[in-house]
């Protein structure tokens, strides 16, 4: 009866001991980790490739949020993601100095590049001035789709009409907003014949090349950094901020930095991002 007793005891505290490790699980092994981030990650399809290896490697199931940066740092505001990857760095260092977010690191740049038609009304093809550019742009009254969704491609297109000493010209008759994500604004521009801003990822991914060539490329105010921020624990008990800060750790491993620095490389003859951590 003793023996059967302790046999007993024995099994229900082996029982208590696998439920607490199952608890302590948490942020490891298969929790949900939420991801928001900018469509251009997801359109060029660099997630494609990431996110697979990093859900075998920590059990972890990523849950994918693609949408212009600015909502990717509202969701984070909220507590509605554990991890950002954005490329609006005005924003982020706002979004940090807040309280929302810690740990922000670089982990990769590729540039903005303005395209449109191959019939060029504008006349900008072949310059490396954005804002003149943009400036001869309106001056054509030319057809111009922009993100208009407080995107980090959103937000660089105003910064280059306030280098042009231009208002955003909301209202023209020339110019209209997509509300929608990078591969989806690159299809409406080429179905109006229209200019548009996009990072040169996405186009080379996502784009009709042929309908919507590259028009400006080269300027440094085209330079378009990617960094990855975790969700500040102290603001919202509920983040995964330890599935967070593995996701970040894993981003800036060097294999993965390698992986991004050869992605696109076979398809397009050329990388989509440049790994460039800090």
């Amino acid at each position: 009866m003793h023996s059967s007793l302790m046999r007993s005891l024995f099994a229900l505290a082996l029982l208590a001991i696998i439920a607490l490790a199952t608890a302590c699980r948490g942020d490891d092994e298969g929790r949900e980790l939420i991801l928001a981030t900018t469509t251009s990650t997801q359109d060029s399809g660099l997630l494609d490739v990431l996110i697979p290896r990093f859900e075998e490697e920590s059990g972890m199931h990523v849950k994918v949020i693609a949408v212009g940066s600015g909502a990717a740092m509202e969701l984070g505001e909220r507590g509605d993601a554990d991890v950002l990857l954005v490329h609006a760095p005005a924003a982020e260092e706002q979004f940090v100095a807040a309280g929302y977010g810690v740990e922000r690191a670089r982990v990769m740049y590729n540039d903005f590049v303005i395209v449109g038609p191959p019939s060029d009304p504008a006349g900008v093809a072949g310059t490396s001035d954005a804002a003149a550019a943009m400036a001869k742009v309106a001056a054509a009254g030319a057809a111009f789709i922009s993100r208009g969704d407080g995107s980090g491609t959103h937000a660089q297109e105003l910064s280059l009409w306030a280098a042009a000493k231009i208002d955003v010209p909301t209202g023209q008759g020339w110019y209209a907003e997509s509300g929608q994500g990078m591969g989806a604004t690159l299809t409406i521009a080429a179905e109006k014949a229209a200019y548009t801003l996009t990072d040169r990822g996405t186009w080379l991914a996502a784009a009709d090349q042929e309908r919507l060539p590259i028009a400006v490329e080269g300027d440094p105010r085209l330079f378009n950094v990617y960094h990855v921020i975790v969700v500040n624990p102290d603001q919202h008990s509920q983040v995964n901020s330890q599935g967070a800060r593995r996701f970040r750790a894993f981003l800036l491993r060097q294999d993965t930095l390698r992986l991004i620095g050869e992605f696109g490389r076979d398809r397009y003859g050329q990388p989509l991002f440049t790994p460039d951590p800090e």
